[in-house]
């Protein structure tokens, strides 16, 4: 059963916003992502079948309207004014997890291809010029075939790329996954990231001042850990 059984406003809309994977999606959809392919990049442990269902039932919730793409041959997915008034509920609950639930990542969150996703997805590349720039991360720790990772920044916009765009490439990172993880989530600074070693840049003088402008962090990374009786998560490292 779906429902709470009350009439009480508060359970009416916990009966939409409070399923699995629910306010993942309407996070991702916020924030911009409007194809199928970008929501299942963002709940990567929701399958196909099971994301469409969830779509499909915020559709008939009035939270969620399907548009045909520009060239016709697929769907996108956008909110609707009620699934937008969501929007200021996830950040608050993002806020609250920034503040109250900061802790050491479990072995089953250091997630690598949200990480890799998040970095395209937040990145800057205008802050490397105009031209086509690369950034090439090698995330230290991890296998060959997920070991390193292009991004190229070119027109306006930042894409993932699994293998050399063959241009050149403007900045060399490398870390550990765990500490890029660390970094984005606003747990590491970027200067205390380098200053530690834990991420390591080379470049020209130009890329390596443009890295932190180019590195679009976790919109809510500047949100420190509350201070409450002594039960405060760990403050981010200065």
């Amino acid at each position: 059963m779906r429902g709470y059984g009350q009439f009480c406003p508060v359970a009416k809309a916990a009966e939409v916003f409070c399923e699995r994977w629910t306010p993942l999606i309407l996070r991702d959809l916020a924030g911009g992502a409007s194809r199928f392919s970008e929501l299942q990049r963002g709940v990567p442990l929701a399958s196909p079948t099971l994301l469409s269902r969830r779509l499909k039932a915020l559709e008939a919730d009035g939270i969620v309207e399907r548009r045909r793409s520009p060239g016709g041959s697929a769907w996108t997915y956008h909110l609707t004014p009620a699934g937008r008034e969501f929007a200021p509920i996830v950040e608050a609950l993002g806020v609250w997890g920034q503040r109250w639930a900061r802790r050491d990542l479990a072995e089953g969150e250091v997630d690598l291809g949200l990480l890799v996703w998040a970095l395209e997805r937040y990145a800057r590349p205008a802050a490397l010029g105009a031209g086509p720039a690369v950034v090439r991360l090698e995330l230290v720790d991890q296998p060959a075939a997920k070991r390193v990772w292009w991004f190229l920044n070119a027109e306006g916009r930042c894409q993932l790329c699994v293998d050399d765009p063959g241009f050149e490439v403007a900045l060399w990172l490398e870390a550990g996954l765990r500490d890029m993880i660390r970094v984005w989530r606003g747990d590491l600074t970027v200067a205390a990231a380098l200053d530690r070693g834990v991420l390591v840049a080379d470049g020209a003088p130009a890329a390596l001042r443009a890295l932190s402008d180019w590195l679009g962090l976790n919109p809510l990374a500047h949100v420190g850990p509350a201070e409450a009786d002594g039960q405060a998560g760990r403050a981010p490292i200065p």
